[in-house]
């Protein structure tokens, strides 16, 4: 219980390590929380500084996830103990206490928690993503629909985890609320590859 405890704090810790606005401060470009969107994260930074950073700010992102998780792994937790150190580092992203608590929005955190959690799950959910954002070129949407279907593989590959990993998507869906918003609208923008 105290391990788990201790690496629920750290994962949080790890989590708010804003990615984006670090690499946004490397390479001297506008801080994504005050530019473009406004949101912390890899598809704003694509928007605000070019590919290079943004696929820095998306592998970043996902480390955050992965290496608290896949240490949890490493030294035999349980599935709902890994969920909640998945739902730290997301809860950090989102929440980032070294960033006055303006976080992103945790999607790319979320994936690389999977990744460690469930390999396949992880591996799924990339996978709908990248097809659902090639065909509708909609980040957001293929963001909630492949955290929908990984939340569900959950179910199958790595069920003690389900609750935790039920309440991230819960919270990355409240996340992107006014995103669904402008879809229903018509008015959100899409990305360019």
């Amino acid at each position: 219980m105290i391990t788990t405890i201790i690496l629920i704090v750290i994962a949080y810790l790890v989590g708010s390590l804003s990615s984006a606005v670090l690499v946004a401060k490397f390479f001297n470009v506008p801080d994504p929380r005050t530019q473009g969107s406004g949101n912390p994260g890899a598809t704003n930074m694509l928007r605000l500084a070019g590919k290079l950073p943004a696929i820095i700010t998306l592998l970043a992102d996902a480390l955050k996830g992965a290496l608290p998780v896949f240490f949890a792994v490493l030294i035999d937790m349980s599935g709902f103990s890994l969920g909640l150190i998945a739902l730290a580092a997301v809860l950090g992203h989102i929440f980032p206490i070294f960033f006055k608590f303006q976080g992103g929005k945790g999607v790319a955190t979320f994936m690389g928690a999977l990744i460690a959690l469930s390999p396949l799950t992880g591996l799924i959910a990339v996978i709908a993503w990248i097809a659902i954002a090639l065909v509708t070129r909609y980040a957001s949407l293929a963001s909630l629909l492949a955290c929908a279907v990984a939340t569900g593989c959950t179910l199958f590959f790595e069920p003690g985890a389900f609750i935790p990993v039920l309440l991230t998507f819960a919270l990355i869906a409240w996340r992107h609320l006014e995103n669904i918003k402008l879809l229903q609208q018509g008015l959100e923008s899409k990305i360019e590859f």
